[in-house]
């Protein structure tokens, strides 16, 4: 285009003679020596008709120069700058279409010939585009010398990384076998050890359930005689069976196994079990106790009355007077007691099983020396053996990657495998566009929130004869009772990568302008200067 538009000036002399509004191309059709046939062949109409002001031809050729034929097209020459065909319906509309004005040559507008100086522009725009183009192409040219010395540094860094995964590979497997003979007394000296515990445990449990089976069976025996009864069994309601809230006498018999009564051999043996979660002492404390009270199942010491002490004997009496407050409340039980009878030895109370916070109890004691030099050799071997395998797998991830890499398609010479690792965005009023060539395609808004993928890298989407020049981005986020979202990037020729649009010309369809020195062409030879050729 350039190169015509450089070589007009020298045809401006060579004008051929033609009906108004005729292009060059179309003059051989209008002979002035016969008649005119219009151009679709509906008609023929004698010359002197051909732009009389009247249409003959439904293409309306034959006014050509006239708007009297709507369908019509009035040619501007344009000399010195594009020719142009605009709709009859213009001509001697009092519009200048034309840059020459010859559209308006009855229609008492005169219109000044911009033709010259729009030429002029376009020349210079053409001139920048060819120099753009030539840059960017000599651009192109490093990129791709650029991407074979990098392929082949890759493909070489592949065979070293092939090379090495054998023998970590090897070393894994070594390290493998040495961590599994290492777990192996480790886990005899572990389950030794857990085994002791669970049994030492399991014992105490047992000793803590006859402790309080033992109570409970002293609290029961209300006569003392070695036996619990029936009677002495009723005495707990809470022991209630069929939810009447009283224990009927044949209710403790079934509890008593079918006896009347049972030692306390038997208790601990067989009745204890079936009834300790109903089971509530006579004497729980009304207010529960606090950290430091003493162990329950310890009985307590039991302590007569304090006489009230003379105020001149209070100073001298603090100490007592401070343990007598702590035993507060067994004292008023004893005072509660008939004076002169013996007073019957309380059992302590029986708290039922509560779900708690585990005790030191409960925890397993530390591992004794051996155990640990067994833990502490598998643990080494371990850290050994995952150190090794975490290198092999970061190897075989770079064999994928290197992989994955040389074999993509990056244009016809790898002019595109820049892009490969680079990410470029674009600011707009509302969104952030980020573009990962060959990855995704993201909007995220300005003012902060998430991302949103327009798309994931699907393939080249040029025409047949340009495949590269355009990407596809598809499977985006999906659209609100819509598709998924997908993008189109087509690659225009730049001396600089930069994102230079991003449009939604249809409902969650996006468009993205790249420039890029890749996807400029070989530019013409350039013309040889002014003054350094022959005239024509």
């Amino acid at each position: 285009m350039l190169l015509v538009l450089l070589l007009l000036p020298m045809c401006w002399a060579v004008e051929v003679k033609r009906p108004r509004g005729v292009s060059l191309t179309n003059h051989h059709f209008y002979d002035e020596s016969k008649p005119f046939t219009c151009l679709d062949g509906s008609a023929s109409v004698p010359f002197d008709q051909v732009n009389d002001d009247y249409c003959d031809c439904k293409d309306g050729s034959d006014e050509p120069g006239t708007a009297a034929c709507p369908n019509g097209s009035f040619h501007c020459t344009n000399t010195g700058y594009k020719p142009l065909y605009i709709s009859s319906r213009w001509v001697n509309d009092g519009v200048c279409d034309c840059c020459d004005g010859t559209d308006e040559y009855n229609s008492g507008i005169v219109c000044e010939n911009t033709c010259k100086e729009k030429g002029r522009k376009e020349r210079e725009t053409l001139q920048q585009m060819a120099e753009v183009t030539r840059e960017g192409f000599r651009l192109k040219k490093i990129l791709i010398e650029d991407w074979k010395k990098a392929r082949e540094e890759k493909q070489k860094k592949l065979i070293e990384l092939q090379a090495g995964k054998k023998s970590l590979e090897d070393q894994v497997e070594l390290l493998r076998t040495l961590k599994e003979e290492a777990e192996k007394p480790e886990k005899e000296a572990k389950d030794q050890h857990r085994k002791l515990w669970e049994e030492q445990l399991a014992a105490s449990k047992a000793q803590r359930e006859q402790e309080l089976a033992t109570s409970a069976f002293q609290e029961l025996d209300d006569d003392m005689d070695g036996a619990v009864s029936v009677a002495e069994l009723q005495t707990h309601p809470e022991l209630d069976t069929d939810g009447d809230g009283a224990l009927s006498e044949g209710e403790a018999q079934t509890l008593l196994g079918g006896d009347t009564q049972t030692d306390a051999a038997s208790f601990s043996d067989r009745i204890w079990a079936a009834i300790r979660d109903k089971y509530r002492s006579e004497v729980l404390p009304t207010d529960p106790p606090s950290p430091s009270a003493p162990d329950l199942t310890e009985p307590k010491e039991e302590q007569p009355p304090v006489p009230s002490q003379p105020a001149e004997e209070e100073d001298d009496e603090e100490e007592e007077e401070t343990e007598e407050e702590e035993e507060g409340e067994e004292g008023e039980e004893e005072d509660s007691q008939v004076q002169g009878e013996q007073p019957k030895e309380t059992p302590p109370p029986v708290v039922p099983p509560q779900t708690a916070s585990p005790t030191e109890e409960d925890k397993m004691p530390p591992y004794d020396e051996q155990t640990q030099a067994f833990i502490n050799a598998a643990q080494k071997a371990r850290n050994k053996f995952e150190e090794a395998e975490r290198s092999l797998k970061d190897v075989e991830e770079s064999i994928r990657n290197l992989e994955q890499e040389i074999s993509f398609d990056f244009g016809p010479n790898g002019e595109f495998a820049y892009l490969y690792s680079q990410c470029y965005e674009l600011t707009t009023n509302e969104y952030v566009y980020r573009l990962c060539p060959f990855k995704l395609v993201s909007q995220k808004p300005k003012l902060g929130g998430s991302p949103t993928s327009l798309g994931t890298w699907g393939s080249w989407a040029g025409p047949d004869h340009d495949k590269f020049s355009a990407m596809k981005y598809e499977q985006g986020t999906g659209c609100w009772q819509g598709p998924n979202r997908s993008t189109t990037v087509r690659l225009l020729c730049g001396k600089e990568t930069v994102v230079t649009s991003t449009t939604e010309p249809s409902r969650c369809e996006y468009l993205m302008e790249l420039m890029t020195p890749a996807a400029c062409p070989e530019p013409p030879p350039e013309l040889p200067a002014e003054g350094n050729h022959d005239e024509l």
